[in-house]
């Protein structure tokens, strides 16, 4: 696709119609009807344009001043930061239809997007599988996860641990509403959040390939759960090189025994200090990183290819950055 023009209109209207129709994608209802979802912020706007550029539609951004900003030259539009200047020069090269939007505008449509709002096509994920019909890699899952920060987060911690999908058990948040999205710094775009119910979920998890450890500090009343760094040493789980789902549970009520009695294993995050318990998305970070780092150095140690930190020094493939943006929402 070719690049389309830069709208020559600038937006003042918050009632125009193509303010309205980007609005409507905060309902869920409209998400399915129209088959598109809202992405709010320059994090996720930038990586829609990168991992999603076929299924972008109107890109709204905006402007330093009123309806008629241009630069001193005259020759263009001048926009509410240089960033964003940037991110339209990548949205219209991607084919996107840049649309200039007003300071009123942008705080009626979204007021967290920090000036730019996206119109994307919804996703239609699936869950990978190799040659064998089997999931190649590690899953992390959540059972009926409902607050959207949080679900943004932990989308965005599964991501950073090299998950292959994510997937949403049962009665959980839509995963294409504008807060998860923004939470998930993009994340989204990168893997396949997939929703199954609880059935689905667990004939699937027998068919995949992956042992299933599910995360929950109590266990049941026949089970104990296995210390987390027990569970890495005994290498039971780590020895898969990585393949492995993950299951956690609802943020206030964790796992049901009928889940965990379907478990090979049940971990348990020790705590060394005095709290009480961690939250959701830092028990996923956790628990994932430990089952990631232990799969990935196979017996062989780590190695720079695993994007190791140390310091602030950038090594290996990735290191965490900030970016502004609360990776993990109580």
């Amino acid at each position: 696709m070719g690049p389309m023009p830069i709208s020559d209109e600038t937006i003042d209207n918050p009632r125009a119609p193509r303010i309205r129709r980007a609005a409507d994608l905060m309902d869920a209802r409209a998400r399915v009807r129209y088959g598109r979802m809202l992405v709010e912020g320059p994090q996720a706007v930038r990586e829609a344009i990168a991992f999603a550029a076929g299924g972008l539609h109107d890109v709204l951004v905006e402007t330093a001043g009123g309806p008629s900003a241009t630069d001193e030259g005259g020759r263009g539009r001048v926009w509410a930061s240089p960033r964003l200047a940037g991110l339209v020069e990548d949205a219209d090269a991607a084919g996107a239809y840049v649309h200039p939007v007003t300071p009123r505008v942008m705080r009626r449509l979204a007021p967290e997007a920090q000036g730019i709002v996206a119109v994307a096509d919804l996703p239609s994920p699936s869950l990978p599988r190799d040659a064998h019909g089997r999931c190649p890699g590690m899953v992390a899952a959540f059972w009926q996860i409902r607050d959207p920060g949080n679900a943004g987060a932990v989308v965005r911690v599964a991501d950073a641990a090299g998950c292959a999908a994510v997937v949403l058990v049962d009665d959980c948040v839509d995963a294409y509403g504008p807060k998860v999205v923004r939470s998930s710094v993009g994340s989204l775009f990168h893997l396949p959040v997939v929703h199954l119910s609880t059935l689905d979920f667990l004939a699937w998890s027998a068919g995949s390939g992956l042992p299933l450890v599910a995360a929950d500090v109590h266990g049941t009343s026949g089970r104990r759960p296995v210390p987390l760094p027990a569970l890495v040493a005994r290498r039971s789980v780590a020895s898969r090189r990585g393949r492995v789902c993950a299951l956690f549970g609802n943020e206030a009520r964790g796992l049901p025994d009928s889940l965990l009695v379907r478990a090979d294993e049940v971990a348990a995050i020790p705590m060394y200090g005095h709290a009480e318990s961690l939250n959701l998305a830092t028990s996923a970070a956790v628990l994932l990183y430990a089952l990631a780092m232990s799969g990935r150095q196979g017996g062989r140690g780590v190695s720079a290819d695993d994007g190791v930190a140390t310091d602030g020094a950038d090594v290996g493939k990735g290191v965490a950055r900030p970016d502004g943006e609360a990776a993990v929402v109580e």
